[in-house]
């Protein structure tokens, strides 16, 4: 017995190996909805099955001046003559490109329902009619005139275009979409008007650059408009690949209700946004209380889009609600570039803005040349026959008595009077009401008049600039017709700059109230509602004490600084209570046993900090720098075995006043101090014994300030100080009389 296996079925069967069959098999279904279902054509923007739709209905006689027809009709003669799928898929397909608010320029003119930006579904093809627009007659030019190849339909029965004539920039004036086999398309639509400027100039400088066109081009304009928020120098390097992005959002104003409140209407959405979907995300997102910015969201739509958000408090800014919601919604989308076409109406590729309006001007140079060869055959037919009337008058008795005896009057004709065998057809088809008309004079004058048109024909056919100058005329007149003058052509997508200013928005979602900021001897923080001066009543646990008092907001960063040398960052909301004596501030943070915390105030972007360690060495740091990401802080001031973080102030002013443990203090100038993001520090003061107590910054102007146990204020005007004014580094001179015991110079950040 043999050992292959008997398979089933009557033979020959061949046996395959499976892995061979599936690539066969899978690389025919990929190419086959690459070029026949997924991709569109560069040179007519238009898929397979929208280039079919287009192609019967104008098969039907539905031109924009002719009546509608029942959608019914036009989906059974595609799906029945030129595209073998489901109606369900072509009525689709037909609906969106009716749709203004999917197409930028509709190919279709609909009647009846048609679906809504809401996302509600169209009526069922049989309940629509249509006809065609302007813009796809404008497609369609020449179709007649042999200007592009005709193929078999899926039986053979029929004839479609490869592609139309597309007398209009179809590709980038509607954009496409589709997603293929191992690869997808995502082109938005654009302004009519500034492509066809992009065109002229492309005519007249054919090596024109992408930064050159996009001075024409603004960017996409989408059918529902919106705001364009993308940087022009990643939209050149976008349309210079042929991939990337485009930041779209919603057009929003201002509405004043009066008594100082406001509320925001948006009246544009994003490009394939669903409103009714839209709407129902912000309301879930609000119900969720993850928008607590927002007090109130409605739809007042009508014809027109009308969303209307509240703000919970008058005093929310607008401009900051908005970007919450732009950054949670779909009220900002990010519309994908990739521009990824067929060309020579078979191979795909992704191409730049340049390459694809040079491949529909030269597609429409071969629609000229085509059509313009079509129309001297055609002249070429009727000049040979009007040679032939011609003849046939000046011997019309002789032509009847041969058509009338003869019995090949043909033959006879062509030899007696040398014509010629479409001459002799057309003597021989003429009616006997028509021999009345046949004029010599008539017959010149028409054989003048085509010969003319002819020479004319034959030198636009054989000069390559008189081609681009007829180009040129065709692309004015379609910028004339759907210029940004009219309705149709008005540019609706706005170009903005992005926002410059960086909102954080975690800090939006919290309501701005005041706090007072309280901080123990032994490290407990709690945070009382309110700035509040008078603390005498504030208790503590026992064997703590009041340490430090600073006036925030909710919405403030607190910066901590340890004797460690690191800084914490803590946000005031999420600060405890004033209920009870607060919490250790070593819960909310990551800090050594042996550290303990020095100093607590509001983060202020922007200013300059000076640290110093009692070593005496310090510098100055941005406070910016000091910023820590996580619980475990930053370090900054690098600190000496045996030393400790002591000081941290504000570096506002021109000079530096330094005070030892030594009851020793100098005054210098704050240009002889370090800026740094990290390190040790310069000396500051030195000391023979004791350590650096406190550190002030001040204005030379102003005079030395500090504060008494008392509370009372004393200063020094800087004649007074002329002391203790010395160098960086040095001993320094015994404080002034009347200098705190404490050696301190007084809190730098609050009470």
């Amino acid at each position: 017995m043999s050992d292959k296996p008997i398979l089933p079925g009557p033979g020959p069967i061949e046996a395959v190996p499976l892995k061979v069959a599936l690539e066969e098999r899978y690389l025919a279904y990929a190419l086959k909805t690459i070029m026949d279902r997924a991709l569109p054509d560069v040179r007519d923007g238009l898929k397979p099955v929208h280039r079919r739709i287009v192609f019967a209905m104008r098969d039907l006689g539905l031109t924009p001046t002719s009546a509608y027809m029942k959608s019914a009709r036009v989906v059974g003669d595609t799906m029945g003559k030129l595209h073998p799928h489901g109606d369900g898929a072509i009525y689709d397909a037909m609906v969106r490109l009716a749709q203004d608010f999917s197409s930028r320029y509709p190919l279709v003119d609909g009647q009846g329902n048609f679906g809504n930006i809401d996302g509600d579904n169209p009526a069922a093809h049989r309940y629509t009619e249509a006809r065609l627009t302007t813009i796809a007659e404008a497609l369609l030019e020449g179709i007649d005139e042999n200007a592009v190849d005709f193929r078999p339909n899926y039986d053979e029965k029929e004839q479609e275009p490869s592609v139309l004539p597309a007398a209009f920039p179809n590709l980038l004036a509607n954009g496409a979409s589709g997603i293929a086999v191992g690869m997808a398309t995502n082109i938005p639509p654009h302004n009519v008007d500034e492509i066809c400027q992009a065109l002229l100039h492309l005519i007249k400088h054919p090596n024109a650059t992408v930064e050159k066109l996009l001075d024409f081009i603004q960017g996409p304009d989408f059918p529902t408009g919106g705001v364009l928020v993308e940087p022009k120098e990643t939209m050149i390097e976008s349309y210079r690949t042929g991939r990337g992005s485009f930041r779209l959002r919603a057009k929003w104003h201002r509405e004043d209700t009066g008594r100082g409140g406001y509320q925001i209407v948006v009246t544009e959405i994003p490009y394939q946004v669903r409103k009714g979907a839209l709407y129902e995300k912000i309301a879930e997102l609000f119900q969720e209380k993850k928008l607590p910015l927002l007090g109130d969201v409605r739809d007042e739509s009508a014809e027109d889009v009308r969303l209307v958000l509240e703000p919970r408090v008058r005093t929310v800014d607008p401009i900051v609600l908005m970007e919450s919601l732009f950054k949670l919604t779909e009220l900002e989308i990010k519309f994908g570039l990739n521009m990824n076409v067929l060309t020579a109406g078979q191979i795909p590729a992704v191409l730049g803005l340049r390459d694809v309006m040079w491949l529909w001007l030269e597609h429409r140079q071969e629609v000229l040349i085509r059509r313009t060869e079509h129309r001297l055959s055609k002249i070429a037919h009727r000049l040979e026959v009007l040679a032939g009337y011609l003849i046939a008058y000046l011997n019309i008795d002789e032509v009847i008595r041969i058509v009338r005896y003869e019995d090949e009057p043909k033959a006879k004709l062509m030899s007696t009077f040398g014509l010629s065998d479409v001459q002799a057809e057309a003597i021989l088809n003429l009616r006997l009401r028509s021999l009345s008309r046949l004029e010599e004079q008539e017959i010149r004058a028409e054989h003048d008049k085509l010969s003319g048109e002819q020479r004319t024909l034959q030198s636009l056919v054989a000069s390559d600039e008189k081609q681009w100058e007829q180009i040129g005329d065709e692309v004015r007149r379609i910028r004339e017709t759907w210029s940004k003058k009219t309705p149709l052509g008005k540019r609706r997508t706005a170009v903005e700059d992005a926002p410059t200013v960086e909102i954080d928005l975690d800090q939006a979602f919290i309501e701005k109230e005041p706090l007072t900021i309280l901080l123990s001897e032994k490290g407990w923080v709690r945070a009382l509602k309110g700035h509040q001066d008078d603390l005498a009543k504030v208790e503590f646990k026992q064997g703590d004490a009041f340490k430090r008092a600073i006036k925030a907001y909710t919405t403030d960063k607190i910066l901590v600084f340890s004797t460690n040398g690191k800084f914490y960052t803590l946000e005031a909301s999420q600060l405890p209570g004033g209920r009870g004596h607060g919490e250790p501030l070593r819960l909310m943070v990551d800090v050594e046993e042996t550290a303990d915390f020095v100093e607590i105030f509001v983060h202020e972007p922007g200013r300059k900090l000076l640290v110093a360690a009692t070593s005496g060495h310090g510098f100055v740091v941005p406070e910016d720098d000091v910023i820590a990401s996580t619980r475990k802080g930053k370090q900054v001031l690098n600190v000496d075995t045996g030393a400790e973080a002591r000081v941290c102030v504000p570096a506002i002013g021109d000079q530096v006043a330094t005070v030892g443990d030594n009851r020793k203090m100098l005054v210098f100038s704050l240009a002889e101090v370090n800026e740094m993001g990290r390190g040790k520090g310069v000396y500051l003061q030195r000391f023979k014994d004791g350590a650096l107590s406190d550190v002030r910054v001040f204005q030379k102007s102003a005079g030395l300030t500090w504060l008494d146990p008392a509370g009372r204020t004393f200063t020094l005007s800087w004649s007074e100080l002329r002391e203790w004014v010395g160098e960086r580094a040095q001993a320094g001179k015994v404080v002034p009389k009347g200098f705190p015991r404490s050696n301190r110079f007084g809190p730098a950040f609050g009470g």
